[in-house]
């Protein structure tokens, strides 16, 4: 193979210069071929408060990656002709229920995300009871028909491991996955001792607001985990060994860990999905083409990690991207196709791409489309645009906007940071802002007054809490006679009533997530449960 070393300093320099622009904490990259581990680098501090540098041997949470570990152990019961992947899942697990219409869920329904559940709510640290409560979930959608993509669906089939095998969890993974592999440094899942030799996480400071670079980071929660859809801890050089036995088609150091059968169908491209753009998801894996090269893979995220594996098998070498902190400016996913684009253009003797910086969030696209005088009573949204970039008048004031979206900027002033500025046009033409339920017109807008919400749904206007550290908090407000969810990245789903304080989330008749209101004291719901978890009004606005 090529010598390397040119372009591991570009990746090297592109990893640093993605971490000051987003202040990442830490960072561990792995690469590897189909034979041996090629390159690991480490980058940032593994303890803020420390200064402890990322050492090779620190392990790191992984996330949803571990989908493809309980597949792994599931197939191999597939092997030995103990699970038939297309009968209910109910043969199983009798307590496993659904409110359905449709032909039963069966097992390849769960492990391809086909099988109409909801993403799921972290209700709890274990999963049993968020799998069990599935039966009072409304499948909307046939099994098999599209992508929804699931993480207490991946419980289920935890839960379905177990039982079949025999043993918990842990101890299946560890036998099925991590020994035969000899993947010494990881833990099947997350526990107390992981937590001695793991790097601390980090999330973003304010949880309740789209995320800024200036606002820093904050520690993460804690909490042990073991449950099926990601739950494993591992490190840089453990996850190369992972990633082989993937690009060898199912064969570890020792043999094969799966029949090629197997491995076959954990590797079919079964449903369309956007998780990498235009990709497909097979059994715990996904897979998409680059510039005519296959890439096979899966990214990852916890409360306090994020994370991508991700092998070129044309070009027969592979990306693992490890990172102590969750921001929606991190992204692993996207580091690691970036990662293999620099290495293949050196294997073959290209001109490597320069490192890039990313996009200057400042520098706006349609800038023109933009400035104007908008007014809510007696407060004014005066927005000009100034050598590239859009600048905001606010109550004496200058902002400067950063785009997050089309028609969508984020205002980094203390006054506006709860929420994202949405323009609206009329005629192609921009006459209006909404700052969450606040509505700023031109002089321009021909379009009527914002009629607010039905009086009946008042009540449930606010903000709710809960401790699941998946989701901890969304606001309701009010939209052009809608509800709308805001979550606190700043995005939003409209809310479709179906029954009495019972609305769909989102505009898509076949989604399973629902949102319910009750608890109703002096006019105004107390609780409010998001496909079956528990939040409860708070008094932050």
């Amino acid at each position: 193979m090529t010598d390397l070393e040119k372009a591991y300093q570009a990746i090297g320099e592109y990893i640093e210069r993605r971490m000051a622009d987003t202040n990442m904490p830490g960072l561990a990259l792995s690469v590897t071929d189909r034979e041996k581990t090629l390159h690991v680098a480490t980058f940032g501090c593994a303890d803020l408060a420390s200064g402890d540098p990322v050492h090779p041997g620190l392990m790191f949470e992984i996330g949803s990656i571990g989908k493809s570990f309980t597949n792994v152990a599931l197939m191999q019961l597939w092997d030995e002709g103990r699970l038939d992947l297309d009968v209910p899942v109910s043969d199983y697990l009798p307590w496993f229920e659904v409110q359905s219409g449709f032909e039963p869920i069966t097992t390849h329904h769960l492990m391809t995300h086909t099988a109409g559940l909801p993403t799921g709510t972290d209700i709890g640290t274990h999963g049993l009871y968020e799998a069990w409560a599935l039966r009072d979930v409304q499948i909307n959608a046939a099994p098999g028909q599209r992508f929804q993509y699931s993480n207490v669906g991946y419980k289920v089939l935890g839960f379905l491991l177990e039982d079949l095998d025999g043993r918990p969890y842990a101890d299946a993974i560890q036998a099925r996955v991590l020994d035969p592999l000899g993947m010494k440094n990881s833990h099947p899942v997350i526990g107390f001792e992981t937590r001695k030799r793991a790097a601390a996480g980090y999330r973003t400071f304010y949880d309740d607001r789209p995320h800024h670079r200036d606002h820093g980071m904050a520690p993460a929660l804690w909490t042990e985990y073991g449950v099926g859809d990601g739950c494993q801890a591992s490190t840089a050089e453990d996850m190369c060994t992972y990633l082989r036995m993937l690009m060898n088609e199912g064969i570890g150091p020792t043999g094969r860990l799966m029949s090629a059968e197997s491995f076959r169908l954990m590797s079919r491209r079964v449903a369309e999905t956007q998780l990498w753009g235009e990709a497909w998801y097979g059994c715990g894996l996904t897979m998409t083409d680059v510039e005519g090269h296959s890439y096979l893979g899966h990214g990852g995220g916890t409360t306090g990690f994020v994370s991508a594996m991700i092998a070129d098998l044309d070009e027969g070498i592979g990306v693992n991207i490890l990172i102590n902190g969750i921001a929606p400016s991190f992204g692993a996913v996207p580091m690691a196709l970036r990662i293999l684009g620099l290495l293949r253009a050196e294997i073959n003797r290209e001109e490597t791409p320069p490192s890039p910086s990313g996009p200057d969030p400042n520098v706006i696209r349609d800038i023109d489309a933009y400035p104007g005088i908008f007014t809510s009573g007696m407060d004014q949204l005066v927005v000009r645009a100034e050598g590239g970039r859009l600048v905001l008048r606010w109550r004496e004031e200058e902002v400067v906007l950063e785009q997050r979206g089309e028609d969508v900027f984020y205002a980094p002033h203390p006054d506006l940071e709860l929420f994202l500025l949405e323009f609206g046009r009329e005629d192609e033409k921009v006459t209006e802002v909404y700052h969450g339920a606040d509505r700023y017109v031109s002089a321009e807008s021909a379009g009527p007054d914002d009629p607010g919400c039905p009086i009946e749904w008042e009540g449930y206007l606010g903000h709710y809490r809960t401790y699941n550290f998946g989701l901890t908090n969304f606001r309701i407000l009010p939209r052009k006679g809608k509800l709308l969810l805001i979550y606190p990245q700043g995005w939003h789903d409209v809310l479709a009533p179906i029954g009495d304080g019972l609305f769909r989330i989102g505009d898509d008749p076949m989604s399973p997530e629902t949102l319910s209101f009750d608890s109703i004291a002096s006019g105004k719901a107390l609780r409010a449960v998001y496909s079956g978890c528990p939040y409860y009004r708070t008094y932050t606005p």
